[in-house]
């Protein structure tokens, strides 16, 4: 049994508890934020960590710990689980609150949780053949920004996804403009160069995907942050998805249709080696 960590303690994960009161659970009223592990080092972590107090700041939570504090717990948690290869998961929640009120009551105990899970990055087939996504339409908030917990409209999307073949959903908005991944960053491939969206209330500032297109332009390679439309997608020489549980994938189909010629191509290849590259040599 893995080890968690609650509120100061570390314990098996089986013998968490947390109060069927906890905002989090009512009201999705938290914020929760998850960093890939690789050769036993937090990857990208202080990005991580300012994500997650940018958030918390949004919706009024104080961290119950420092950001320092909060680094060694991860680190400490990754040590008894002896997890090589992984992701941590964080959550913050507003605490327990018994009067179950939207307006939250003063001076409330913030609950932090996080717990590891064991997963394979360097040699995830995917990256070898490619994923594919579905369309649909984007049902989320406007605060897309803030990484909440609240993640009712992605998990229908990943849902429906499934239902569809699919790995992952594209979520669009009016005109077929493409948002972001339901987990993941959107890129394609273009003439001009890699395409993603600019950072903005519409959608998460996503801390891989913004290491990987530091990467890029540091290989040469031109960046433009511009919204795109699933037909520009399908007419794109490639397309790939970023996130801290897959690093960098090619999206092969869209919609049950091909980009480019149908297999990964060059940039999103060399750009996923390019990060893990960049992940062992800045692990912490």
């Amino acid at each position: 049994m893995s080890v968690a960590y609650l509120n100061g303690s570390y314990l098996p994960l089986d013998e968490v508890r947390i109060s069927p009161l906890d905002r989090g659970f009512l009201f999705a009223d938290g914020i929760y934020e998850v960093a890939a592990v690789l050769d036993g080092k937090l990857v990208d972590s202080a990005s991580h960590l300012a994500r997650l107090e940018r958030s918390t700041a949004a919706i009024g939570i104080a961290l119950p710990l420092t950001l320092d504090e909060i680094e060694a717990a991860q680190k400490e948690l990754v040590a008894r689980n002896t997890l090589t290869e992984g992701l941590v998961y964080l959550q913050i929640t507003r605490g327990a609150d018994t009067t179950r009120d939207f307006i939250a009551p003063a001076g409330l105990q913030p609950t932090l949780f996080m717990f590891v899970q064991v997963k394979n990055f360097v040699d995830m087939p995917a990256a070898k053949t490619g994923i594919a996504v579905a369309t649909m339409p984007d049902l989320r908030w406007a605060r897309r920004d803030i990484k909440s917990v609240g993640l009712l409209a992605q998990a229908m999307a990943k849902q429906a996804a499934k239902d569809a073949g699919a790995q992952e959903a594209w979520m669009t908005e009016e005109g077929g403009i493409v948002t972001e991944g339901a987990s993941s960053t959107a890129f394609i491939v273009t003439e001009e160069g890699i395409i993603t969206r600019p950072y903005s209330q519409s959608v998460l500032a996503g801390c891989t995907g913004s290491a990987l297109t530091a990467l890029a332009q540091e290989s040469g390679l031109a960046v433009i942050r511009r919204a795109f439309t699933v037909q520009e997608a399908l007419a794109a020489s490639e397309a790939f998805i970023t996130s801290a549980s897959t690093f960098c994938l090619p999206v092969v189909k869209i919609d049950g249709q091909p980009v480019g010629d149908g297999t990964p191509g060059p940039v999103a290849t060399r750009l996923r080696d390019l990060y893990i590259a960049f992940a062992r040599a800045t692990g912490v």
